[in-house]
């Protein structure tokens, strides 16, 4: 006989809210499963907008939290992180947001100089990378 196993909590499962209830990544996104524009990439920087537009519609709790940690330039990647959830899942709000005109969202800068990579650093990170 097998023991059942205690429901996991919010700490323990990406997508859980405070009272511990699991919420399923595709129910924040309205079931879509691809973004609807390709402005972002994990190094785009995020910024809501201030002050926010007058005529805003309601805003999933996911939103609202983007847009308070959205207050200073926060890369794709790292809302993900501290949302906890999948950045394919924080691009489709993002996208969402961008749309609205409540966020803006800044392409990584291009590479200043001659344009060429340093080999030696790149190299030097790599094995550096390597003994971790």
């Amino acid at each position: 006989m097998s023991v059942p196993r205690p429901a996991p909590t919010a700490g323990e499962v990406s997508g859980g809210d405070e009272a511990g209830r699991l919420v399923r990544p595709f129910t924040l996104t309205g079931g879509r499963t691809r973004p609807s524009r390709a402005d972002f990439t994990l190094i785009t920087t995020v910024t809501a907008v201030d002050p926010p537009p007058e005529r805003v519609a309601r805003q999933q709790p996911e939103h609202t939290r983007i847009l308070r940690l959205c207050a200073r330039p926060l890369a794709v990647a790292e809302v993900a992180a501290r949302l906890d959830l999948p950045v394919s899942v924080v691009v489709i709000l993002l996208c969402d947001l961008l749309e609205a005109g409540l966020i803006t969202a800044r392409p990584p800068r291009p590479v200043t100089g001659a344009g060429t990579p340093d080999l030696d650093l790149l190299k030097k990170v790599r094995d550096g990378l390597g003994r971790i």
